[in-house]
């Protein structure tokens, strides 16, 4: 399709090598050649199957096109203008062939061109080829972004370029991979017929793989007969074997390359979605109940600290093991607690009214909320203190919300319910913007910055205060429906603000245990070598380094 001008133009170079060269040429289409090139078939023959599946290479990008034409409009293209000009191309370059056999070592594509208008043609076809491959740079992106979505990839950047397409992404760590695997290629074969080689067992691999998930689509989506299915898999599958079998003749030629380039992505997709599925196993199986901190953080010596800790989970239930992991190990944590999760929806935006789901994890009196932030693939949520002030705020209109209609928000672990929209009393919380007030957060422990009281007034003052630019709260003065304990809790809710944030992180690293086999030891590894040297975890936020604390935990699995 990207290449359809060039593809015209070697249609009249094939209609006039038809008519110069060999008329005759154009009853090879008749499928009783076919037949006689079969029954006489030998190695050699067999082995030029690979190389006549390089005649369909580029056709099939056309179907590609499904999500911005018709069926309808693709058939008719196909079957009027497509066959025809690959027929007319290649029956000109067959035609000059038949005529030249005794001719070696050329290339029969540029010198079957008129010798006046083959530098023409040489340029022209270098443009196609760059406009060509974009085809496949934008189907490597959607792919890894789908992959991204099923955890079966390391972690990479993804751009959403259309806030109207939501398929349409740009991922710049994978064009700079595409780039450098093409410069491999070409700098390490040196030879077109080694490239053709390879670039056939891609092309009937892809084939033989769709055909293989087309069957699935007729047997489990579409509700078919299973003998439907399975003749579909076997009249496609077998024609598809038959050309790969001939491409593996070839492997020593240049098709080897990519079936390394397969079994190294393949590894490294197995082994990232082992990890990853692993990891999460493993914070669903360790996170602890509500009552672990209300009932046992008593006994254990817990206290609590000024100020809002904010915990940033992917799980929406519960208490994640690297928090209680921290409490064991450091038995305080601040008065306000407020567990984030984000989580993407598939739309470009998320109206702020309906960003913040708000829930209260425990009796109300322990002041633990839970937050899940909704964003949309073109949201930017980047700044801090933009993103505290929402939380509170939302924090501030969920306990209004529940003074009104407390039986429907409360359950053993906290009803989320969306908040944003005006109430009918007016804000709960009113902010006071103020440049130069300071916030203070919370920096790593220092002989210097910070100091710990005794233990009979435990963790008091755990970290220095760190000076940043904030928005204060108040609560309304002429609040006359607000009653005495929502007041009070919204008021501890501003205090902690005024005394400091800090950030939890959890950072868990996978660890084999003793007497694994070798194919588990050997997917870890490679999962802990990609999750080191791939890029960090998503964070939606420039949250300071002085305010941030992050909780190491190894995973024995």
């Amino acid at each position: 399709m990207y290449q359809f001008p060039l593809h015209v133009l070697y249609c009249g170079v094939g209609i006039y090598n038809i008519f110069y060269w060999n008329k005759e040429i154009i009853y090879a289409i008749f499928p009783v050649y076919m037949y006689r090139f079969v029954r006489n078939i030998n190695i050699e023959s067999w082995r030029s199957l690979g190389s006549i599946i390089l005649c369909v290479a580029g056709s099939e990008a056309m179907f590609a096109d499904l999500g911005h034409f018709s069926k309808k409009s693709i058939k008719i293209a196909f079957v009027c203008l497509i066959y025809p000009v690959l027929i007319s191309c290649y029956a000109g370059q067959a035609a000059f062939m038949s005529k030249n056999l005794h001719v070696k070592d050329f290339n029969h594509l540029s010198q079957s061109v008129p010798g006046h208008i083959r530098h023409f043609f040489i340029v022209l076809s270098l443009l196609a080829s760059a406009v060509g491959s974009q085809a496949t740079i934008t189907a490597s992106f959607s792919i890894i972004n789908q992959c991204l979505a099923l955890n079966c990839f390391p972690r990479a950047k993804v751009i959403h370029t259309s806030d109207k397409i939501h398929g349409q992404v740009y991922i710049p760590d994978v064009n700079w991979l595409l780039m450098i695997l093409s410069l491999t290629v070409t700098i390490g074969f040196h030879d077109i017929a080694k490239i053709g080689n390879a670039t056939g067992l891609a092309i009937i691999s892809g084939m033989l793989v769709t055909t293989c998930l087309m069957s699935l689509v007729i047997a489990l989506y579409w509700e078919k007969n299973l003998f439907l299915s399975a003749c579909f898999l076997i009249l496609f599958g077998f024609v598809e074997i038959m050309y790969l079998s001939a491409c593996m003749l070839s492997f020593h030629k240049g098709a080897w390359y990519l079936v390394v380039l397969l079994s190294l992505s393949l590894t490294i997709m197995l082994a990232w979605h082992y990890g990853t599925v692993k990891k999460y196993d493993f914070d669903l199986q360790n996170k602890v109940s509500t009552e672990w901190i209300t009932e046992y953080g008593p006994a254990l010596g817990v206290s609590r600290i000024p100020g809002i800790g904010f915990i940033y989970t992917d799980i929406v239930t519960g208490i994640p093991a690297f928090f209680s992991h921290f409490i064991a190990n450091l038995p305080a944590f601040h008065q306000v607690l407020i567990f984030v999760s984000f989580k993407s929806l598939p739309v470009p935006y998320v109206p702020p009214s309906r960003r913040y789901l708000i829930g209260r994890v425990g009796p109300k009196e322990y002041r633990i909320y839970r937050c899940i932030v909704r964003h949309g693939y073109c949201d930017h949520i980047r700044d801090t203190d933009d993103f505290e002030e929402e939380i509170i705020r939302s924090i501030g209109e969920f306990i209004s919300m529940e003074d009104i209609d407390f039986e429907s928000l409360t359950s053993p672990e906290g009803r989320m319910v969306i908040v944003g929209k005006p109430l009918p009393q007016g804000n709960a919380l009113i902010p006071l913007h103020d440049d130069t007030d300071s916030n203070i957060g919370y920096a790593s422990l220092t002989n210097n910055d910070s100091q710990i009281s005794p233990v009979g007034d435990s963790y008091k003052r755990i970290c220095a205060p760190v000076k940043n630019k904030k928005v204060r709260f108040m609560l309304p003065l002429n609040s006359p429906k607000m009653r005495e304990c929502v007041r009070e809790e919204l008021q501890e809710l501003i205090d902690a603000r005024e005394s400091g944030t800090a950030y939890f992180l959890g950072q868990s690293h996978l660890a084999v245990r003793d007497g694994s086999n070798f194919v588990k030891r050997f997917l870890i590894k490679t999962y802990n070598f990609c999750d080191k040297n791939c890029r960090e975890p998503p964070v939606a936020l420039n949250i300071p380094h002085a305010a941030l604390v992050e909780v190491g935990m190894v995973y024995t699995i």
